[in-house]
């Protein structure tokens, strides 16, 4: 049975249209409640939300959808989805739901869930709630109607969660900071995590209206965190997107560090401190950079496939506890189950602090490869895969590049288009390599 409702990261969409509408989203609770009785009498789940002003309204639904199984519902209010999952775990529920649609802008939204421990679910489990999907209501009579309560300190908790994974010996005193939330679920969290932390703190996009999440501010749009910095003199900037769980920064001269460049800062950090890092993960979108300076330093890596879900998935594999992408999703299963970037920032930020050195000399030995990612629309019945002359192009290319770089194609999940992406420590080498390739494909 293929997933008819669920991707990659929970079930997303735009508001209004299938399937997030309240009318369904009513009827996955009720499914999914329906799942969880199966294996318990009285279950209870958390729910949270960022600040999207369909959150409203979703919440409502799910909040019938699960009483209306029996099942009783925790609300937390807008928090960020890594607070979600952490909920979940210490208040032990027997599920976690978040509303949220991430980075995407106000007119989406999206269910997604977490396991009791407070990790993502298997497709299998995802499968079940399709199947359940399927099958007529069964709604529970009144006695047996599940309850529902508010958790007011749903956000302190969180707050002291994430100052619990910076280390005790130190501060962020002296240090001024800006945060950008993006006017999303973490608007009343982060600034108050590096404030009670000692920092000077200069907030943006910590004022939604339910329009503006991740509108010109946040991890998808560093921009506003680069002149925010400059304007301020500030020593860092930090950015989040709409539910807090991926991390842009900033340091003192507007220069912006990606994810690749943090995993490798939060896996020096603990080589520095004389710990033992057997390995780390990447995906195919890493920067090679990275991964040739991580094997100077002995620590394997590995790449998976784009998607936090599938680098947790190559983590537990291999029983490491490190691993991120390049757009901000940082896993430090150490510090908490799913990715954070508040956490994921106070790991960078505890490395400067303790070091006495800024992101900038942290990673001078580190200088990413030029990346050039050139999108080939494919035509209707077009195998890629067949090419010959791309097959041929592509082991040219390669063999060019030896150890200095290396090629990627990758069909798009969502779109009809081929992704030929080339990396060089010649910016020249790379853009020209990645049209030849390109010309290949439209050629074939």
């Amino acid at each position: 049975m293929t997933r008819q409702y669920f991707g990659t990261d929970g079930i997303r969409g735009t508001v209004g249209q299938a399937p997030i509408t309240p009318d369904f989203v009513l009827r996955l609770a009720h499914a999914v409640g329906r799942v969880l009785k199966r294996t318990e009498a009285r279950p209870t789940v958390v729910i949270g939300k960022d600040t999207r002003i369909s959150g409203y309204m979703l919440e409502s639904a799910l909040e019938s959808g699960f009483n209306s199984a029996g099942v009783d519902v925790v609300l937390l209010g807008p928090l960020p989805t890594p607070g979600v999952a952490y909920l979940t775990r210490t208040q032990r529920a027997s599920l976690g739901v978040v509303i949220s649609a991430s980075h995407n802008p106000f007119y989406d939204n999206g269910i997604k869930f977490f396991s009791s421990l407070g990790t993502k679910l298997p497709d299998a489990w995802e499968k079940d709630v399709e199947a359940a999907l399927d099958e007529p209501p069964v709604w529970a009579d009144s006695p047996n109607l599940g309850r529902t309560r508010r958790l007011d300190d749903a956000a302190g908790r969180y707050i002291e969660f994430c100052k619990s994974t910076y280390a005790n010996d130190l501060t962020l005193k002296g240090l001024k900071i800006v945060v950008d939330a993006a006017n999303g679920a973490a608007y009343h969290i982060a600034p108050e995590v590096f404030h009670e932390l000692g920092a000077d703190v200069i907030c943006i996009g910590c004022k939604p209206d339910g329009l503006n999440i991740n509108h010109e501010v946040g991890a998808t749009h560093p921009e506003a965190l680069i002149k925010a910095v400059k304007d301020f003199g500030a020593d860092y900037g930090v950015a989040l997107d709409g539910d807090a769980d991926r991390l842009q920064l900033v340091d003192a001269t507007g220069r912006l560090f990606n994810g690749d460049e943090v995993l490798y800062l939060m896996v020096a950090e603990r080589l520095e401190r004389g710990e033992q890092v057997p390995g780390a993960v990447g995906t195919l979108m890493t920067n090679m950079a990275v991964e040739l300076a991580l094997k100077a330093r002995g620590v394997a890596f590995v790449r998976a496939k784009v998607g936090d879900r599938y680098v947790l998935e190559e983590l537990e594999k291999n029983g490491w506890l490190l691993g991120g992408e390049g757009s901000g999703h940082l896993l430090a299963l150490d510090k908490h189950t799913t990715g954070d970037g508040l956490i994921s920032a106070l790991q960078v930020l505890q490395a400067c602090v303790r070091s006495k050195k800024t992101l900038a000399q942290l990673l001078k030995d580190v200088t990413l490869f030029p990346q050039t990612l050139i999108n080939v629309r494919l035509q209707p019945g077009q195998d890629w895969t067949s090419n010959a002359l791309l097959a041929s192009e592509t082991q040219a290319v390669q063999s060019e590049l030896g150890n200095e770089g290396r090629v990627l194609i990758r069909a798009s999940g969502t779109e009809p288009l081929l992704r030929v992406m080339v990396e060089a420590r010649a910016a020249a080498q790379a853009q020209g390599s990645a049209e030849r390739l390109a010309q290949a494909v439209r050629a074939g």
